[in-house]
């Protein structure tokens, strides 16, 4: 189910559109996340052997509900630091997630549909520039350029993993040097799969094809956003995209909820 829902924002209607993805256990990530939840009787328990408080004191002899979560920042939806990448980049130190300017993450979104494209399939910038030209656009600085793989429609399978095409270095660099700061996809990784690159490693053992586009960050500072959803609700052109990290102390990575705003009416 989609999340949509019409608000006024600085005097204008717009939809809401939810282009996250629940943190949970799901097969589609190789490291699930771990989810304790605190009942509300379990918390008027803790309060009687921490305070001596008798849940007989309480509402209906309950207390708050809570939940302990174990989990890599990069489950779900979230966004990747420079830091993700290596420990340098630009020849300075990288930025963790918490060191980021508040501006880089909204933005105008532009999404570009490469569903058509193979599972695998390496993204140049001449995939990208005939996309644009399909559109009549060209990217100003600050935009968000988010890709639209079709791995949206295999979320909660372990095929998920190994779905989509992805972006090499050149093609992360053309967009960052047009003044991107912020890729996007729906895929799990920017990157190809994972399970492609390793089988292409015993064959080609090319250090070029490892993760071009996370190492394109050695050389220019920029975030990604994986494993997003509902791209296809946001039109190409004319959308804003919120995509704030949660501050990580340090952080390589931050979930976020992410969110696109399109003028309704």
């Amino acid at each position: 189910m989609i999340n949509q829902k019409t608000v006024k924002l600085l005097g204008q209607h717009v939809q809401l559109i939810d282009l996250s993805r629940p943190l949970e256990p799901t097969a589609s990530e190789p490291t699930p996340p771990r989810i304790q939840h605190i009942s509300h009787k379990d918390c008027a328990e803790m309060w009687e052997f921490m305070f001596g408080i008798p849940s007989t004191a309480l509402p209906n002899g309950l207390g708050f509900a809570g939940e302990i979560v174990e989990a890599s920042t990069h489950a779900s939806t979230h966004l990747d630091a420079p830091w993700h990448y290596a420990p340098t980049s630009e020849g300075q130190p990288a930025w963790t997630i918490d060191e980021i300017s508040l501006d880089w993450f909204a933005g105008q979104a532009i999404v570009l549909d490469v569903s058509d494209l193979p599972t695998g399939y390496l993204i140049e910038p001449e995939d990208i520039e005939k996309r644009l030209e399909k559109l009549s656009h060209t990217i100003t600085p600050g935009e968000i350029v988010l890709f639209c793989t079709g791995a949206d429609a295999v979320w909660g399978t372990e095929e998920f993993f190994g779905y989509g095409c992805g972006l090499g270095e050149e093609a992360v660099l053309y967009l960052v040097d047009l003044g991107v700061r912020v890729i996007g996809t729906d895929a799990w990784s920017l990157d190809r799969p994972y399970p492609i690159i390793g089988n292409e490693w015993t064959t080609l053992q090319d250090p070029k094809r490892l993760w071009s586009a996370h190492f394109a960050g050695i050389k220019r500072k920029y975030c990604q956003i994986e494993k997003l959803t509902n791209l296809s609700q946001l039109p190409p052109v004319g959308s804003t995209i919120l995509c704030f990290p949660i501050k990580v102390k340090g952080g390589s990575g931050a979930w976020s909820r992410v969110v696109g705003l399109v003028p309704a009416g």
